[in-house]
């Protein structure tokens, strides 16, 4: 099995809440259809104990297996939608978040602090798409559908 780079442990609370709240509402849909974790393991080609670990939020599961059980929920869902294009938001210069108190110790003023050169614009813009599509994402799977 391929060596994972980030432990799911090291994901952020935010992520890491959303995988639990699919796994909630996978669990609800599944036994709102009356059927058990074993048939659907079955459907999926994955093991019940798997199902199981997909229903308990865990995130080391594959991102395919989770993506197979919203398929089996509802095989219309088209994922790429999550990367529609919208407006970038605009960044801050680093600058702008060091923080004020920093300057009032005596080592700061000793020492001027520099403020971090500031990002390209295509750095910026990777950056602000990155997070438009996690926050569509989430917005995703917050939506009633799920």
């Amino acid at each position: 099995m391929p060596r994972q780079n980030t432990s799911p442990a090291e994901f952020p609370p935010a992520i890491l809440l959303q995988i639990e709240q699919l796994a909630q509402r996978i669990v609800e849909l599944r036994k709102n259809r009356g059927e058990t974790q074993a048939q659907w393991a079955t459907r999926l080609g994955i093991s019940q104990p798997t199902m199981a670990r997909i229903e308990r939020g865990d995130a080391a599961v594959s991102m395919a297996t989770y993506v197979s059980c919203l398929w089996q929920l509802n095989p219309a869902l088209d994922l790429t939608q999550l990367l529609a294009a919208s407006p970038a938001p605009k960044l801050a210069p680093a600058s702008d978040l060091i923080d004020a108190n920093a300057h009032k110790s005596k080592a700061s003023a000793e020492k001027p602090i520099q403020a971090e050169p500031e990002l390209s614009a295509q750095q910026q813009a990777q950056i602000a798409q990155n997070f438009a599509a996690a926050k569509a994402a989430l917005d995703f799977f917050k939506s009633p559908m799920f």
